[in-house]
């Protein structure tokens, strides 16, 4: 009996093709990886070859599988302090220089590829340190979003082990996390934070509609899976669904495509400034809805027993 099961050249091919098209991952190298994260849940579900499994999957109108299939596939590898240099900035920088020119006190931002949560809640650990008292007057909540279901649902728990938080200050590790059912090794991410991030689910393939633009878009070591064309277009959607002055943080494995007008103002960095330059204003009209013009995708995708939508904040 084979240790793992293989998968045809055939079969792979016709698997990438359909994950590119619908997420825009690039598997096209990593058949390895691929055999190795499926073959046990493939055999596991009773079927006897990756073709009797990928037919399933592609005849699925549920698109329970297809969600099963995309969190085995995805790398959801992070920490908090992840690459500390985009949090230095993001407090002395970007907070300082939206703090004086968000005038509606609505700041905006998106963590895309959110993974497990951990680098929204750091963010929003980072902002609650730096307007302390003065949070109060102002609508601080992180938009996070990830085609992980799997991920999604336990980033809203919030809840995390001793090795993960190891690099959040001594200070922070006792005013935001406490232990998680009287467990030595799980932490839970404390409730003033989590209510300060909306999770979500958003395939980047998709379009992006929002109804107002973002101040701070982070999406770090996501685009290394995508391919050339794949990342320069969602760069300029990026791009396009940013606030003039806003900023860019990617992870610093990353770059921006040559031919995108972002400025880079630091290793993994970027600006969008318009003809104006540095001179940009933040005045902005509030309106009631505060990211989608409709959150229309419909997720009757199940994981477990459980309906996607309830894995969600809604």
């Amino acid at each position: 009996m084979l240790s793992r099961l293989e998968i045809s050249q055939s079969d792979f091919d016709e698997l990438t093709a359909f994950i590119k098209e619908k997420y825009g991952l690039d598997l096209a190298r990593k058949k390895s990886i691929v055999e190795s994260r499926l073959s046990n849940y493939v055999l596991d579900c009773g079927f006897n070859s990756f073709s009797e499994y990928l037919s399933a999957v592609y005849s699925d109108e549920t698109g329970r599988e297809t969600a099963n299939l995309i969190n085995r596939l995805t790398t959801n590898h992070t920490y908090f302090m992840r690459e500390t240099d985009h949090f230095q900035h993001f407090m002395a920088k970007f907070l300082p220089y939206a703090e004086k020119n968000v005038l509606d006190h609505d700041m905006r931002i998106w963590s895309a590829g959110c993974s497990f949560g951990n680098e929204p809640y750091n963010l929003a650990m980072c902002m609650d340190d730096y307007f302390g008292f003065d949070r109060r007057f102002w609508d601080l909540k992180i938009l996070a979003t990830d085609i992980s279901l799997n991920a999604l649902r336990s980033a809203k728990n919030g809840i995390y082990t001793s090795m993960s938080i190891k690099n959040i200050p001594e200070d922070w590790r006792k005013k935001y996390f406490h232990p998680y059912s009287n467990t030595k090794d799980l932490w839970q991410v404390s409730d003033t934070i989590r209510q300060n991030v909306e999770f979500r689910y958003h395939n980047l393939m998709d379009d992006f509609t929002f109804k107002k633009k973002f101040d701070l878009i982070v999406c770090r070591n996501v685009m290394i899976y995508f391919d050339d064309d794949t990342k320069a277009e969602i760069c300029r959607k990026f791009y396009d669904a940013m606030e003039e002055g806003g900023y860019f943080y990617i992870g610093h494995a990353e770059s921006v495509p040559k031919d995108m007008p972002f400025v880079k103002v630091a290793p993994a960095i970027y600006r969008k400034l318009g003809v104006a330059g540095n001179t940009i204003a933040f005045s902005r009209a509030y309106r009631s809805c505060r990211y989608f013009d409709c959150f229309s995708i419909d997720l009757y995708i199940y994981f477990g027993d459980n309906r996607a939508s309830d894995l969600l904040l809604v």
